[in-house]
């Protein structure tokens, strides 16, 4: 029997366009965008600054959440792709991931609307803090490896395949937690945690995090808890969230851009030494059971608890690697396909050295996959929907 799932804490109605270079070139040079602006991008208040900050990120082929000032200048800006309307937010696409596999979950929304109620698979249920319907999109941009953009002095090439979510949602910004969420988690086996990235205001910070441990207080005690951590739009509430809750967090998971802002330094993934020292330092600064680190070569745990997820890392890594090649829409037999392809020779090698160094250390290599039509977004969505269907009410036990 699956466990019991209630993922939270926020959901989004996701505007994903289909990428094309010719029109962002066309914009970029309309608006007489240069090289030396996007070492430094500013507030994104008009559709110029949205697209330097798209830029900056696609130089270094890096993904990143940015604010925007309004919803209005998101809307008008997809309206000149061809768009996709998705759900979006952590706990959503991995309860989409879990569904695909016939796994079904309860989430925690802070918005609804049509296209929540329309898109939200049938064997998911909900609970939601709002008193009406809003709708916040947003703004998913997904650039291919080798994505080339002209600018008004020249042109930029992304090194990698990756995203840029920038919103204005204030649902998530408030995040109020759901009068029914203690009694839904009070027969839980696994509690999902994410979202307080998008929040801006200290003491409305505080306020939430109490209330969620009100609700998290009915928890079971074996239940296992799972912090995704994100790009906060404060920096500084990174700390805070970890410090309120890291005495209940067995699971703290992150990708790659979020060790190296922990770290404070650009990290070589493909050098054993280099991860196994910033693993270290990231879990000396986050020691919890399970620190997890998923990244596009390997993901690995390290921690006490760390051996006890090797099934579900394997899981999550399949889930994640099979929404790149396909997107949204897979099952099991799509995951047994995915786990038949190779894996990745760097990624291996780490793996096997961090392995090696630390009898608390598991580790999966990547899964190596070539496609025309890469999904960059919801990776570690998927991810974390991965682990998580493999938990079971044995695993689900905190460490003391």
């Amino acid at each position: 029997m699956s466990a019991r799932l209630v993922l939270g804490l926020g959901g989004t109605v996701d505007y994903e366009i289909r990428w094309d270079a010719a029109v962002i070139s066309a914009l970029a040079r309309h608006h007489g965008v240069r090289r030396a602006e996007l070492t430094a991008p500013g507030p994104i208040d008009d559709e110029r600054a949205l697209i330097v900050a798209i830029l900056a990120l696609l130089e270094r082929g890096v993904g990143g959440e940015r604010f925007a000032a309004s919803s209005d200048l998101l809307e008008t800006f997809a309206a000149r792709f061809e768009t996709a309307v998705t759900l979006g937010g952590t706990g959503v696409r991995a309860g989409i991931a879990l569904a695909n596999l016939g796994i079904p979950s309860t989430q925690h929304l802070v918005s609804i609307d049509d296209n929540v109620r329309r898109l939200m698979p049938p064997i998911v249920d909900w609970v939601c803090s709002a008193s009406a319907d809003t709708l916040d999109p947003h703004l998913i941009v997904q650039y291919p490896a080798g994505a080339v953009v002209a600018l008004a002095d020249g042109e930029v090439a992304a090194p990698a395949a990756n995203r840029v979510i920038v919103a204005n949602d204030r649902p998530n910004r408030e995040m109020a937690i759901a009068a029914e969420l203690g009694e839904r988690l009070r027969d839980a086996d696994a509690f999902l945690v994410s979202g307080f990235n998008t929040m801006q205001d200290a003491e409305l910070l505080a306020l939430r995090l109490d209330e969620l441990g009100v609700a998290m207080s009915r928890l079971p005690a074996g239940a296992l808890v799972y912090y995704e951590d994100a790009g906060f739009y404060r920096r500084e509430f990174a700390a805070i969230v970890r410090d309120h809750l890291i005495s209940r967090i067995d699971v703290y998971g992150m990708n790659e851009d979020e060790l190296q802002e922990y770290v404070g330094r650009t990290i070589d993934l493909c050098d054993p030494a280099d991860v196994a020292a910033a693993l270290a330092e990231a879990h000396r600064l986050i020691p919890v059971p399970a620190l997890v680190v998923h990244t596009r070569f390997w993901s690995i745990a390290v921690g006490d608890g760390a051996q006890r997820h090797r099934s579900a890392l394997d899981a999550a890594v399949r889930v994640s690697a099979t929404r790149y090649r396909l997107g949204d829409v897979f099952d099991a037999s799509d995951l047994d396909d995915t786990g038949r392809l190779p894996r990745h020779p760097d990624g291996a090698r780490v793996v096997a050295a961090v392995e090696g160094s630390r009898p608390d250390a598991v580790g999966v290599a990547a899964v190596v996959v070539d496609t025309p039509t890469p999904t960059t977004i919801g990776l570690g969505d998927s991810f974390v929907g991965g682990f998580l269907s493999v938990t079971r009410v044995a695993d689900a036990v905190s460490a003391p």
